[in-house]
């Protein structure tokens, strides 16, 4: 019985010591096994149903938050008084994105058309999109610096124009108007006897170009020789760098679209990403680390010298010609319209600019843009882009509409694009990339314990059993108990 106990103990420490290497085994594989799936999951590819489908009909639900800043003194700054603005807003807009003209190129790259559609949300809004909002014109004010350098009859003959065709120094207009269109005569007569000169065909807002558009062709790396390079740009509208700018760096088409990254990123990493309507490309820095409902992340926000000048910052020096820092000129990619892009209320610019209007209060929390990003794969979780339109106005002599206006950036509205995963889209994603690797992760030490514990107890059973098997071998090598003739009991024959 014994000998049967010693092969079991045996037998067990043989199966220990194997659920010992699987699990080590595990341990060593499993990552490689995570990342190869990763990979496989992260190439744009027809065939991969769930990847593919999120990357074509984007499944998160983006907003835009518009925030108005109306003027409160139009009369005192024709005057040359300083501007009085109130927040207005926001106004949210749900934004449906898709992409169409999906075409595979042999070079492992692949093109495609995003457009875009704005979906006025009331129950999300403060306010209604038939508020009525006083901002600066910007056919009569940017004209006004556009056309400065002109000959006085010529700037004379222009406001005479303006006023023919009734457009002021302010427009006062609904949201609704402001942002997609409002009928306007001078733009009819511009569009018909000077076609080109504004960049909208029909009416006249903010955001015309914007709804029911595309963002120009993309066309990007799908990663399937390399996934270092997927959704990285290869060129937009044929270009594989810009010419906006001054500088060769400033051109450059850099990082993705925007909207996903290459997979396994460090904190050394940074967030890149091409954005048309900025007409530049950005880069984000990692900020810190963090969870969002049990999804590992990295924060990526903007550097302090996004938009510095190239005074405070020299390789922003091809963005130029700058005002003060703080300020990305887009002139050059707006028909050469004086207008402005920086961070809502100023946040991170130059602190003389809060000294020229009254009425605004930057702080990190509610103007600083952000991405979060799930590093393993780089797909971003949390989305806060956040930027601010202005328009540098000013006294022009013979155009008198623009009156006594002290010479100013002002703030017109500022906007949030933001969206997050949530839903059945982050159920998928948390069971397949925090559920699933956490499981393989316990499962390996899982192994690893279970077999040393089999072989720790099993060999302790094989000793015991070792142990009795000698005692007993002992006992019978040393007994010195009488024989069967010692202890025959004598025969009265035997005693005469």
């Amino acid at each position: 019985m014994a000998i049967n106990k010693s092969k079991v103990a045996i037998g067990f420490i043989v199966a220990g010591a194997l659920t010992a290497v699987f699990g080590a085994v595990l341990l060593v594989v499993g990552p490689a096994v995570m990342k190869d799936q990763i990979i496989k999951n992260t190439v744009i590819d027809p065939r991969n149903d769930l990847s593919y489908t999120m990357w074509k009909d984007v499944p998160v639900p983006f907003y835009m938050s518009v925030y108005f800043f109306h003027i409160l003194n139009p009369k005192e700054i024709l005057n040359g008084e300083k501007p009085m603005v109130e927040e207005r807003g926001p106004y949210v807009y749900r934004k449906r994105i898709q992409k169409e003209n999906i075409t595979f190129h042999p070079n492992n790259t692949v093109s495609y058309l995003e457009y875009r559609t704005y979906f006025f949300e009331p129950s999300m809004s403060v306010g209604n999109e038939s508020d009525i909002l006083t901002i600066p014109n910007m056919l009569v004010l940017g004209a006004a610096v556009m056309l400065e350098k002109l000959p006085y009859p010529v700037r004379v003959i222009i406001s005479t124009t303006f006023k023919a065709f009734k457009e002021g120094p302010f427009l006062t207009k609904t949201v609704e108007e402001l942002m997609w269109g409002y009928e306007s005569k001078l733009v009819e007569f511009l569009n018909q006897y000077l076609p080109g000169t504004l960049p909208m065909t029909g009416k006249f807002g903010l955001f015309s170009e914007f709804n029911n558009s595309n963002t120009g062709l993309f066309t990007v790396f799908t990663g399937k020789d390399d996934i270092r390079k997927v959704h990285g740009v290869d060129s937009w509208n044929g270009l594989t760098e810009l010419s906006y700018w001054q500088t060769p760096e400033c051109n450059m088409i850099n990082g993705t679209a925007g909207q996903l990254w290459p997979p396994f990123m460090t904190k050394e990493t940074t967030l890149s990403f091409y954005s048309p309507d900025a007409c530049r490309s950005m880069e984000l820095v990692y900020q810190r680390s963090g969870v969002m409902k049990g999804i590992p992340l990295y924060r990526f926000v903007a550097p302090t010298t996004l938009f510095a000048n190239g005074t405070v910052y020299p390789p922003n020096e091809g963005f130029c010609p700058c005002r003060q820092s703080g300020l990305l000129n887009v002139s050059s990619c707006r028909h050469n319209s004086p207008v402005f892009i920086s961070h809502p209320h100023f946040f991170n610019a130059d602190p003389v600019l809060l000294d020229y209007v009254n009425g605004l209060h930057p702080n990190e929390d509610e103007h600083g843009l952000f991405i979060d990003v799930h590093p393993q794969t780089g797909v971003p979780l949390n989305v806060s882009i956040r930027l601010q339109l202005n328009l540098y106005m000013k006294k022009v002599s013979g155009i008198t509409e623009t009156g006594k206006i002290s010479e100013v950036v002002m703030p017109m509205l500022w906007f949030e694009e933001r969206g997050y995963i949530d839903g059945p889209v982050l159920t998928t994603f948390h069971t397949s990339l925090v559920v699933l690797p956490a499981v393989m992760e316990y499962m390996q030490y899982g192994f690893i314990a279970l077999g040393l514990v089999m072989v720790v107890v099993a060999a302790m059973v094989y000793n015991k059993v070792k142990r009795s098997k000698c005692d007993a071998g002992a006992t019978s090598d040393g007994d010195t108990s009488p024989s069967a003739e010692e202890t025959e009991p004598l025969l009265p024959q035997d005693m005469n």
